[in-house]
């Protein structure tokens, strides 16, 4: 099964405020402020020829437009279901005395998306210790499993 990647999430860098446009791409679903928080996909983009988001009720129906500069547009965050480590090294920053660990967050719509857990010193002893614990436990469990 090839990976997906949700397409509901702001881009990079982007940091949604309270009045912060929102540019969705061509496929996305948006909430419309103005049509009382209506989730819509976007059908159809501002352009020379159309100046306005064209966005369309998830599996058809009503359609609506949107303004163009985005401003009554939200992201619409699917649900996350769980986070898994990946399989790289973690790292440690010394400066601002934290472990980041590279994760991949899994969806509800079966999409994936990266991100870094930021541990503490104190966060990653804490762990240490309770995943030496967890290791003594599945190794007594094998051992009874025998």
């Amino acid at each position: 099964m090839a990976e997906q990647t949700s397409k509901q999430l702001p881009t990079r860098g982007v940091e949604l405020g309270a009045g912060t446009p929102f540019h969705p791409r061509l496929g996305d679903l948006a909430l419309d402020l103005a049509k009382g928080g209506q989730i819509g996909v976007v059908v159809d983009l501002p352009s020379d020829s159309a100046k306005s988001y064209h966005l369309r009720l998830p599996g058809g129906g009503g359609d609506w437009r949107a303004r163009a500069d985005g401003t009554t547009l939200r992201p619409v965050v699917v649900p996350i279901t769980h986070v898994t480590p990946q399989k790289r090294d973690v790292i440690y920053d010394h400066r601002a005395h934290q472990a980041a660990l590279r994760v991949t967050v899994h969806h509800e719509d079966g999409g994936t998306s990266e991100s870094v857990l930021i541990l503490t010193p104190a966060q990653v002893e804490l762990y240490h210790v309770q995943f030496e614990q967890l290791i003594k436990r599945r190794e007594k469990a094998q051992e009874h499993g025998r």
